[in-house]
């Protein structure tokens, strides 16, 4: 026990997820079910795995070892059948903090260039979203500078499960809590340009599903798609899939009337108010998090986030003797209702984590269960961070492992924010 991290007053103390998690979707699954079910989308009778990705640093490791992006550039959107894809599918280990996106980025100096560069353009495109979400909070749910392109006169499902594209992405949004790129733009696109639906529902879909679901690239990624950050929105038609996956047109049910034939008509939206800080902002931004170690005190455990779950969290490398706790935000979770895919992928990963360190593991509100439990941290670049860490009171916070360090410049666009970033 460290301080007072055991006391169940301040929160549920609950049973570290055994060995058998760390080996067995179906154990993690049942400690997810019988300890946070009731906090999930589906209950308790229905959370599983996912089928795609296992958690926990082994994984990651792995996944890490054998990423090779020759041919990354030529088939990065390539989506059916899978074979022919070219994603790396790291995201959920960045998501986690289970590998930084310097390890990925050192890990492929020596591909072909072409694929090096587009490889590294997308994992700078991510170090962006972490950098506009810190520069704007939640104020990011907001259209960046254009009112989103909707559109109108579809009715039924925003995504009919009797279209073939529809149905084999969605499955794999629910069975997997994976999409590669392409067809998460299908998605987004057919939610909001052509169906009308309001892109922030359809984000929310998104994140209670992703395994990587984050609110800086999962947002951005909307913007981008239905125009509130360009003017331009992305339009989605049966071309895309006909050139990314001609399997899935010819063998649906509406091939001969497909209802997404031609592009959506979708006018130029207008524009809108922008939120604050896109031009210029605070390079000490409290959302940046410090910039070398902020010391209060000797550290008696370290407190992992879930932004930070990795054997190389920098708090956890400067402290690996130390004990370790780990906080399952219950009201948090219980407005979210995440899909208990990822909370499994969590379970797995603090599994892991078990295996080698002394992990306790908690239920409850953060600045609850930690008030006064002198803990070590690692800053992590979301809003509610800020909030929880002043009701912790660390003994230690540590700065993120930015791959570009933010600063003070315009982060209104991608292209001009790449051109000031320095690697």
């Amino acid at each position: 026990m460290v301080g007072t991290v055991g006391r169940d007053a301040r929160g549920t103390r609950l049973p570290t997820p055994p060995r058998a998690a760390a080996e067995d979707p179906g154990a993690a699954a049942a400690w997810v079910a019988a300890h946070l079910g009731d906090l999930t989308l589906e209950g308790p009778d229905g959370v599983r795995a996912s089928t795609a990705f296992r958690g926990g640093q082994p994984a990651a490791d792995a996944a890490l070892a054998g990423l090779d992006v020759t041919g990354y550039a030529a088939r990065r959107n390539e989506v059916w059948p899978p074979e022919r894809r070219g994603a790396s599918r790291m995201s959920p280990y960045v998501r986690h903090g289970l590998l930084d996106l310097r390890s990925l980025w050192d890990r492929v100096a020596d591909a072909p260039a072409r694929d090096r560069q587009r490889y590294r353009d997308e994992l700078l495109w991510q170090e962006y979203a972490r950098h506009l979400h810190a520069r704007t909070g939640r104020a990011l749910a907001r259209p960046l500078r254009h009112e989103p392109a909707t559109g109108t006169g579809w009715s039924g499902e925003a995504w009919p499960e009797r279209m073939a594209c529809m149905a084999t992405t969605t499955g794999e949004l629910h069975r997997d809590g994976w999409l590669v790129n392409q067809t998460r733009m299908w998605l987004a696109s057919q939610w909001t340009v052509r169906a009308g639906r309001d892109w922030r529902d359809g984000e929310d879909e998104f994140f209670r599903h992703l395994l990587d679901g984050s609110r800086a690239a999962n947002r951005l990624g909307w913007q981008w798609t239905v125009g509130t950050g360009t003017g331009r929105p992305y339009g989605f038609s049966r071309w895309q899939v006909e050139k990314r996956a001609p399997q899935l047109c010819a063998s649906c049910p509406l091939r001969r009337a497909c209802p997404v034939e031609q592009w959506p008509d979708a006018p130029t939206p207008p524009r809108t108010v922008e939120p604050p800080g896109l031009a210029r902002g605070d390079e000490g931004a409290a959302l940046h998090g410090p910039a070398a170690v902020e010391h209060r005190g000797p550290p008696r455990a370290v407190w992992l986030t879930f932004e930070s779950l990795g054997e190389s969290d920098p708090a956890l490398d400067a402290h690996p003797d130390l004990p370790v706790v780990v906080v399952f935000d219950a009201p948090l979770l219980a407005r979210l209702r995440l899909s208990g895919k990822r909370l499994v992928f969590l379970t797995e990963t603090v599994a892991h984590l078990a295996t080698g360190h002394d992990v306790t593991v908690h239920r409850g509100r953060p600045g609850e269960v930690l008030r006064g439990a002198a803990v070590a941290v690692t800053h992590a670049p979301v809003p509610g961070f800020a909030r929880r860490a002043a009701a912790v009171e660390p003994a230690e916070t540590h700065p993120w492992p930015w791959l570009v360090r933010p600063g003070s410049g315009t982060v209104r666009s991608f292209t001009s924010w790449r051109k000031r970033a320095r690697v």
